[in-house]
């Protein structure tokens, strides 16, 4: 994985379940990884290696889907000598103010 997560941005991730009661729209997206046409946006965190957050595969924003995402999958996934990726430059920003998340 190329930027891997500091332990600092890991640990600033609510863990899961932690904003059940926020609204969709509401939670906060606190990392982007991708790879080619596939987008993870991460909202919560177990500590260890399970995220909550909205997956876009290939583009299919028509199936793309709020659910539970291992981080050493994450970590793991290479396309030829190209690796997933960490977004440096993300901020973190409500899941509404994200273009390609539908939160209803």
């Amino acid at each position: 994985m190329w930027n891997t997560p500091s332990t600092t941005q890991l640990d600033s991730i609510p863990r899961l379940y932690a904003t059940e009661s926020i609204p969709l729209a509401e939670k906060l997206v606190h990392l982007h990884f991708f790879i080619g046409g596939c987008d993870w946006y991460i909202v919560e965190y177990d500590g260890e290696d399970l995220f909550f957050g909205y997956t876009i595969l290939n583009g299919d924003i028509v199936n793309a889907e709020w659910g539970y995402i291992s981080f050493s999958e994450l970590q793991s996934i290479k396309i030829g000598f190209v690796e997933i990726d960490c977004d440096l430059h993300w901020e973190v920003v409500p899941a509404k103010q994200v273009p390609l998340i539908n939160c209803y």
